[in-house]
C-alpha cells in the first residue's frame, strides 16, 4: 500500500466536511448524508487495506513524511504520519465505528433542518481524530487533540437554540482546556528535555534515563493532566455527562468510541515515558479506580437513559486507567476496543428508544418496549451483558484481564474494581428492565407512536451487537486455552519499555487456578447484581420515584451526583465571575478616567489656544516679533 493512500484516510473526511460545509444548505439532505457516509466508509476500507498490508509485510512501523513543517534553531518538526500497531488499531476503531454511526445518523437526523451541517461536523471530527492517532509527533497529536475538542463543542451544542445545550458545549470546551494546558506544558517540557517531539526520537533518548527520574515524572504527570480532561477522570469528568445534550449519534461517536479514549491512546503511545515513572503510574491507577467506582455509584440512581450511559462511560474509562496504572497497556487497549463496540451500541440503542418515544429520555416514562422494538431490545440486551462482564461476551475478556493485572499489582484497587463491576451490572440491568420490561408508563400519544427504527438505524445496531458478542475472542487468555492475538500483535510497541524497566514486564505470577478464581469472583459479582436488579424492578415492579418526591440521606447525595457541580460552581465558577466583574468594572472605570480625562484636557488646552486667535493683525505682528526675539536669544545662549 503506497504512502499516498495512507494520507487519503484522513483526507476523505476532510473533503466530506468541505463539500457539505460549504454546500450547506444547498446540497439536498440525501446527497449530504451519502457524501458524509461515503467519506467515513472510504476511510474505513483504506484503513482495513492498510492493516492487512501491514500484517502481511511483517508488521514493521513506518514513518510517512508529508513535508517539513516547523524548523526553529535545532528543533525540527515534520508533518509526518507514524503507522504501527497502535495507530492501525485506532484507525479501525475510529473509521469502523464512525462509519456505522454515520449510517445510523442518516435515519436518526433525517428530519433535522441542519442535516448537512451535522454530517459536515461529523466528518470534521473524524478528520481531527485520525490526525490525532496518525501523527508521528506530539505536536500533530495536539492539533488533533484540539480539533476534536472544537468538534465536540460544535456537536454538543448542535441544537443551539436551546441555551442549556450551549452551556453544556461551553462546559465541555472549557474543562478540556484545563487539561489541555497540562498537555501543552508536557510538550514544552519534552522539547526542553529531548530537543524533539518525534515519538521515536523522544523514546530513544528516554531509554537512557533512570527509572523514577524526576523529569520523567514531571513530563508524565503533565501529560496525564491532559488525559484526565479528554478522558473524563476525576476531577475533570463533569463535562461528559452534560455533553449528553448533543444528538445521540454524537454521544455514541465522541463520548463512547473515540474522543474520550484519546487520553488512553496518549498514555499507551507514551508507554516508554510512563514505564520510567512508576510514581505517576500509581497516581494513574488510583485516579482510575476512584473514577470507576465514583461514576458507577452515580449511575445507580440516574433516570435519564443517556445520563446512565454517560456515567457508565466515565466509569469504564476509569477501568482503562486502572489497567494503565498496572502497566497492562495491551489490556487497556483491549478494553478500548470492546468498549467502543458495546458502548456505541448502547448509545445508538438508546437513540432508537428515544426516537420511538418521541424524544422522551426518562426511564420512568418507558417500560414494555421489547414488544414494539424487538431488534433494539435484543441488541441492547447483548450490549448490557457485554458491559456487565458476563462471558462469553466481549466485555468479560477485556475487563477480566484488567482486573487480573490490577490484582497482581494492588489488591485494594482490585477490590474497588470488582465493586465497580458489581455496580455496573446493577445499573445496566436496571436500565434494561425499566426500559423494555413491565407495563408501558408513557402517554397514550407516545404509545401510538411506538415503532421499530428504520433499517438505517437497526443495521448498525445488529453489526455492533455481533461485535459486542464475539469481539472479546481476539484476547482470550491462556487460562482459557486462548492465544491472545491482540497482545501478541501489540507486543512490539513495548520493546523499549521492556528495556528500560524489565521488572515491569515480567510474566504474570498468577496460576491458572488463581485466574479462574478471579474470573469467578468477577462474574459472580455481575450475575448477583443482575439478579438484584431483576428482583427490584421486575419481581417487585419498583419504579423510581418522581423528582417531586423528597429524597434523604445517601440516596439524596448520590441522586444529586454528590453535589460536585455545585461544589465546582462555589469554588471556581462564582469566584471567577466575581473577579471578572470586579476587573471589568475597574477596567471600565480606568478606561473612562483616561479617555474622559484626555478629552477634558484637550478641551481645556484648545480653549486656551483659542483665546490667542484675536483677529487683530497688530497682535499677530507683535507675537511674531516676540518669537523672533526668543529665537535669537536662544541662539545666543547656545
Amino acid at each position: 500500500m503506497s504512502a499516498s493512500l495512507f494520507f487519503l484516510i484522513p483526507l476523505l473526511p476532510l473533503l466530506g466536511f468541505l463539500i457539505n460545509g460549504l454546500g450547506f444548505p444547498h446540497i439536498p439532505k440525501s446527497l449530504a448524508g451519502i457524501l458524509g457516509t461515503l467519506a467515513a466508509v472510504g476511510s474505513f476500507l483504506l484503513s482495513l487495506m492498510a492493516f492487512n498490508t501491514f500484517v502481511s509485510e511483517g508488521s514493521q512501523p513506518m514513518i510517512l513524511p508529508l513535508f517539513d513543517w516547523i524548523t526553529v534553531g535545532n528543533l525540527n518538526i515534520p508533518f509526518a504520519f507514524q503507522v504501527d500497531q497502535l495507530s492501525l488499531l485506532m484507525l479501525l476503531i475510529i473509521t469502523g465505528v464512525g462509519s456505522l454511526i454515520h449510517i445510523y445518523s442518516m435515519g436518526y437526523m433525517h428530519d433535522d433542518a441542519g442535516f448537512g451541517k451535522f454530517f459536515a461536523y461529523l466528518n470534521l471530527f473524524l478528520f481531527f481524530m485520525l490526525l490525532l492517532v496518525l501523527g508521528s509527533n506530539y505536536v500533530i497529536m495536539f492539533i488533533g487533540w484540539e480539533g476534536v475538542g472544537l468538534c465536540s463543542y460544535l456537536l454538543i451544542g448542535f441544537w443551539n437554540k436551546n441555551n442549556s445545550y450551549n452551556d453544556a458545549a461551553r462546559k465541555a470546551f472549557i474543562m478540556n482546556r484545563v487539561g489541555d494546558l497540562g498537555f501543552l506544558l508536557g510538550i514544552f517540557t519534552i522539547i526542553t528535555t529531548f530537543g524533539s517531539v518525534e515519538y521515536l526520537e523522544v523514546f530513544s533518548q528516554a531509554a537512557g534515563f533512570q527509572v523514577g527520574d524526576p523529569i520523567m515524572v514531571t513530563i508524565t504527570l503533565l501529560l496525564f493532566v491532559g488525559a484526565m480532561g479528554k478522558s473524563a477522570q476525576i476531577p475533570l469528568y463533569t463535562w461528559l455527562p452534560d455533553a449528553m445534550a448533543g444528538p445521540t449519534p454524537v454521544s455514541a461517536l465522541i463520548h463512547a468510541a473515540t474522543m474520550v479514549t484519546a487520553g488512553i491512546y496518549m498514555v499507551i503511545r507514551s508507554n516508554v515515558l510512563y514505564t520510567l515513572a512508576p510514581g505517576t503510574l500509581e497516581i494513574v491507577g488510583i485516579i482510575g479506580a476512584a473514577t470507576a467506582v465514583f461514576a458507577a455509584s452515580i449511575g445507580l440512581l440516574q433516570n435519564d437513559i443517556k445520563k446512565v450511559l454517560a456515567y457508565s462511560t466515565v466509569s469504564q474509562l476509569g477501568y482503562m486507567f486502572m489497567g494503565l496504572g498496572a502497566m497492562a497497556y495491551s489490556a487497556s487497549m483491549f478494553h478500548v476496543i470492546t468498549h467502543a463496540f458495546f458502548k456505541a451500541l448502547l448509545f445508538l440503542g438508546a437513540g432508537s428508544v428515544i426516537h420511538a418515544m418521541s424524544n422522551e429520555q426518562d426511564l420512568r416514562a418507558m417500560g414494555g418496549l421489547r414488544k414494539k422494538l424487538p431488534i433494539t431490545f435484543l441488541t441492547f440486551l447483548i450490549a448490557t451483558i457485554a458491559i456487565s462482564g458476563i462471558p462469553p461476551f466481549a466485555g468479560f475478556f477485556s475487563k477480566d484481564e484488567i482486573l487480573a493485572h490490577v490484582f497482581e499489582h494492588n489488591k485494594i484497587l482490585w477490590v474497588l474494581g470488582v465493586l465497580g463491576s458489581l455496580m455496573t451490572s446493577f445499573y445496566m440491568f436496571r436500565l434494561l428492565f425499566l426500559t423494555f420490561f413491565g407495563e408501558f408508563r408513557g402517554s397514550q400519544a407516545q404509545a401510538d407512536h411506538l415503532h421499530e427504527s428504520p433499517a438505517s438505524m437497526t443495521v448498525p445496531l445488529i453489526i455492533l451487537a455481533v461485535l459486542s458478542a464475539v469481539g472479546g475472542f481476539i484476547g482470550v487468555p491462556e487460562a482459557l486455552h486462548g492465544s491472545h492475538q491482540l497482545a501478541a500483535f501489540m507486543d512490539p510497541l513495548f520493546d523499549t519499555s521492556r528495556q528500560v524497566n524489565p521488572a515491569a514486564f515480567l510474566p504474570t505470577a498468577l496460576s491458572h487456578s488463581e485466574e479462574y478464581l478471579l474470573m469467578a469472583v468477577s462474574v459472580a459479582a455481575a450475575v448477583i447484581a443482575a439478579v438484584m436488579a431483576y428482583v427490584m424492578y421486575i419481581s417487585k415492579n419498583n419504579v423510581p420515584a418522581s423528582d417531586r418526591v423528597e429524597k434523604s440521606g445517601i440516596q439524596k447525595l448520590i441522586y444529586n451526583k454528590y453535589y460536585i457541580d455545585e461544589l465546582y460552581d462555589t469554588v471556581f465558577v462564582t469566584p471567577t465571575k466575581t473577579l471578572s466583574n470586579l476587573l471589568y468594572n475597574f477596567g471600565e472605570f480606568l478606561i473612562d478616567l483616561v479617555v474622559n480625562g484626555a478629552v477634558k484636557l484637550i478641551r481645556f488646552g484648545s480653549g486656551l489656544l483659542k483665546k490667542t486667535q484675536t483677529g487683530s493683525v497688530g497682535d499677530y505682528v507683535f507675537a511674531m516679533v516676540l518669537g523672533i526675539v526668543a529665537l535669537l536669544f536662544w541662539k545666543l545662549l547656545l
